[in-house]
């Protein structure tokens, strides 16, 4: 019987640790960028472009995802994670070089699939070495590698755009990167020796196709809803979901798009409500710079401040399921989607009354990062206990997949709504407004659907897990 009680115990405490350094370098790079985009953008003549910054990444780390879900179990989590970093890598050089915003794009492109990749190594590596009763605990763990990058990672990103460049932003990754390197190589190399002994189902290769035509299905609809106003984009915008959508239906669980009970209704709830997060983060950041007139230091405060109620709440949840054993999950799920709901209506109060300010617009912030942050690490783990032994590849990579996605089209028609707005000449706060609305609407729709959510509480290990004590340290 298994009787840890930690992540933090002797066999599990190398992997823990690398995990939260291969996430904080993430993490900081995601934060940072979030708060320097309006600036970025500008520099580069690019606001027409600014969904771009962000739906570049997601589509592209829907590709890393799936790809990398599909090579984990042939190749392993150490060499998966090696090639991982250093497509992430390359990413951050492109970005920082750019003179101009395509190139910066491509750049991002580089980023989103090392960071799609990189990711879904470490849910792979949750699934492989720790059993269900640890596993809200390592997922809130994940929460703390946005504790360090969301103190100093927006606030010192808004400096360094304001007072030396958006390109140092870039740059100051790699020796993060490094460090990341260095003091993981050992732990995930263990793990591979772990994984080597396990024997792997076969996997779908098609689904690394149906990644890159859904990726290029939903840039062709994202680039067509931002010109929707001509007849060029009315015709892209209907080939985009064309390809789109049936690719989407083969990456999806089964019963996705009808909310089937189980699996599918987790992934649909958790996509909503995660799309509206990022997305109420990246257009919030656009609000307080370009209409509200707030720096950039402060809007990286003002995100600092929601990813460390995140961080609170994803503790929180952790201490509540270990005592109810799993039990609640649902109804915290539950709870969370709808703090987030009161968080997104204080944030268009205050971006709508010029009266509401800052200080509701941070108010706002933190309710919605609370809610996020109980609602995420729950649903991650209950989607986690459909893993069967062969397919944790492909669990990590669907949750990863649903995440990339839904922000990467959220953002993308936020954006969308944006170029809109400016090519109809209606100006920035309409724009801004119809993209926070939208996001109201995805959280709404994401409470109806996470009622179907339905979970079941292991009372053993997972099957897995019964080898973990031969991992060597």
């Amino acid at each position: 019987m298994n009787t840890t009680n930690s992540i933090f115990d002797v066999k599990y405490r190398a992997l823990t640790i690398g995990i939260i350094l291969v996430l904080t370098t993430v993490a900081f790079e995601g934060l940072a960028i979030t708060t320097i985009a309006p600036n970025l953008a500008q520099s580069l003549q690019g606001i027409h472009l600014y969904g771009w910054i962000f739906s570049a990444f997601l589509l592209s780390q829907i590709i890393g995802t799936t790809v990398m879900g599909q090579q984990i179990d042939k190749r392993g989590v150490f060499k998966s994670i090696l090639a991982s970093f250093g497509i992430f890598v390359l990413g951050i050089v492109i970005a920082a070089v750019s003179f101009n915003m395509h190139m910066l794009i491509v750049g991002r492109a580089f980023q989103g699939f090392g960071a799609g990749a990189l990711i879904t190594c470490v849910y792979t590596s949750v699934t492989l070495s720790y059993p269900d009763a640890l596993r809200t605990k390592i997922l809130a763990a994940f929460s703390m590698a946005f504790v360090l990058p969301s103190l100093i990672g927006p606030y010192v990103a808004g400096l360094i755009a304001a007072y030396i460049s958006w390109r140092f932003v870039f740059w100051i990754v790699l020796p993060l990167i490094v460090l990341a390197l260095s003091l993981t190589f050992r732990s995930f190399r263990n793990l591979q020796n772990l994984q080597a002994q396990m024997t792997s189902a076969p996997k779908d290769s098609s689904k690394e196709m149906h990644a890159i035509v859904l990726a290029i299905g939903t840039g062709l609809l994202l680039t067509g809803l931002g010109m929707i106003s001509d007849w060029k984009g009315i015709v892209l915008s209907i080939v985009g979901g064309l390809i789109m959508i049936p690719s989407l239906r083969k990456l999806l669980p089964q019963g996705t798009f009808s909310v089937k009970r189980g699996l599918p209704a987790t992934m649909a709830s958790r996509g909503l409500y995660v799309a509206c997060y990022f997305a109420t983060e990246s257009f919030v950041i656009l609000a307080l710079t370009e209409v509200k007139g707030y720096s950039e230091e402060l809007a990286g405060l003002i995100v600092a401040a929601g990813a460390l109620s995140w961080s609170a709440a994803a503790w929180l949840q952790s201490k509540l399921d270990e005592r109810d054993r799993g039990h609640g999950r649902k109804s915290r799920v539950i709870l969370g989607i709808g703090i987030m709901i009161v968080g997104v209506t204080f944030v268009i109060t205050a971006i709508v009354f010029s009266g509401g300010g800052v200080v509701l617009v941070l108010l706002s912030q933190i309710i919605t990062g609370f809610g996020v942050g109980l609602a995420n690490p729950t649903t991650g783990a209950i989607a986690l206990q459909q893993a069967q032994a062969g397919k944790e590849g492909e669990i990590s990579a669907t949750l990863q997949f649903v995440d990339s996605f839904s922000i990467g089209l959220s953002i993308g028609v936020s954006g969308a709504l944006i170029a809109l707005s400016e090519t109809l000449q209606w100006g920035i706060f309409a724009g801004v407004m119809m993209a926070l609305s939208l996001q109201l609407g995805f959280v709404l729709l994401s409470l109806v659907t996470s009622f179907r959510i339905t979970t079941r509480v292991q009372e053993s290990p997972h099957p897995l897990n019964e080898t973990e004590t031969k991992l060597p340290m």
